[in-house]
């Protein structure tokens, strides 16, 4: 196990109606708030009512901006900033996905800056201060509302670019509260529902596939987590507004993605860098394109740590260890996360969404290289690529 700093900060307020207390949270910060959101479906129902009335009744002023759409776009964070910034806003509330998360941290970050907060990406700057940001979660999947991570699409070039805008362990965009009401996700239709159990599984396995030795609890939350989500993500889908099973979908969604499970071990985040270029580019849903990329990255590096790929197809995906082929076990454990993602009606081949050959290798060129398994190459993610033909 290696080093490492743990802090986390963000206040959980789970369960039921639990965005009835929106308005006294965000009171603890300010008396005005930049509301943002993204297409109808809040209004439609009913959530956009609830919170306005409760910051409403707790005194808050309220300046909105909606509009954020998957794959959430830098031009409309700059609206953000300048309106943060017009307007005075002491907090940025987003209500939503991890979209919504995503492009409300980076208003945050931006309302403080005098520059553009494109610079933030990739870490050729590190935010030192940013807005107190808020959160009520509509979509688990990002794990953004107890994350240090914001990630928005650029496409002011004639290649759109999908980065982090906030990495590298930064705190100061993590959420101060997060509202989780696993009621709100009733509504969720099945594909959304489906590509968010992707996302945090793809959060999860990313941390889970590391070449550190001696990491034995946390080997056993990623399994745990996994298992979980996988048994209840079915369920979800057979019986949406069953509360149990949205519940561990949910509560597992943040604990995904707040590095708990990432404590001690080197992870691998190359299937997230791959699958950024596909939606930014197709503008495909992330959870979809991870479930594509994810089984297609396995089979090209498993053999550079059979021993672990194995494991996670025996803990996780119960195949039968093979002791004669370790590389079997790997193999069937990969098809058997293939069934699963098929179960739940995503994609595991580019063909399925019309995705065209054409353009692996300018994407490889873009992908951010990182790599805790393998350290890929520009060759090697089209190769990436080519196996998820």
């Amino acid at each position: 196990m290696e080093n490492f700093v743990y802090d986390r900060s963000t206040k959980v307020i789970f369960g039921k109606d639990t965005e009835l207390e929106v308005g006294k949270e965000v009171k603890r910060f300010t008396d005005k708030v930049l509301l943002h959101y993204g297409g109808g479906s809040i209004k439609k129902f009913g959530l956009y009512d609830k919170v306005l009335k409760s910051l409403e009744d707790a005194g808050v002023e309220v300046v909105e901006l909606g509009g954020v759409v998957p794959n959430p776009k830098l031009d409309l964070a700059r609206k953000g900033i300048e309106l943060a910034k017009k307007e005075n806003v002491g907090l940025v509330l987003a209500v939503g996905g991890g979209s919504a998360i995503d492009s409300a941290k980076s208003i945050a970050v931006g309302a403080l800056y005098d520059g553009d907060v494109w610079d933030f990406a990739d870490n050729k700057l590190v935010p030192q201060k940013a807005l107190p940001v808020g959160v009520v979660l509509t979509i688990p999947a990002a794990g953004s509302e107890t994350s240090q991570y914001a990630v928005l699409t650029n496409e002011d070039g004639p290649y759109p670019l999908k980065r982090d805008v906030v990495v590298d362990n930064n705190q100061v965009i993590r959420p101060e509260f997060a509202i989780l009401n696993p009621e709100l996700t009733f509504t969720l239709p099945p594909f959304q529902t489906a590509c968010g159990i992707s996302d945090i599984l793809a959060h999860v396995m990313e941390r889970y596939f590391t070449s550190v030795k001696n990491v034995e609890l946390t080997d056993r939350l990623c399994e745990a987590t996994m298992k979980t989500v996988m048994h209840n993500g079915l369920i979800a889908l057979d019986k949406p507004e069953d509360y149990a099973a949205r519940a561990e979908i949910m509560w597992a969604g943040s604990l995904a993605h707040n590095d708990l499970m990432g404590t001690g071990r080197a992870g691998d985040f190359m299937s997230h860098m791959i699958e950024h270029e596909l939606s930014a580019i197709y503008d495909i849903a992330h959870g979809a394109g991870l479930s594509i990329v994810f089984p297609a990255w396995m089979k090209f590096v498993y053999k550079y740590n059979v021993e672990r790929f194995a494991q996670f197809a025996t803990r996780v995906l119960n195949v039968d260890t093979n002791f004669e082929s370790l590389e079997q076990t790997v193999l069937e454990g990969i098809a058997k996360m293939e069934s699963f993602y098929k179960a739940i009606g995503l994609p595991v081949r580019l063909s399925e969404v019309d995705i065209p050959d054409d353009r692996f290798e300018d994407m490889a060129k873009k992908t951010v290289k990182l790599g805790s398994i393998k350290k890929l190459t520009d060759q090697d993610i089209v190769e990436i690529y080519k196996l998820a033909k």
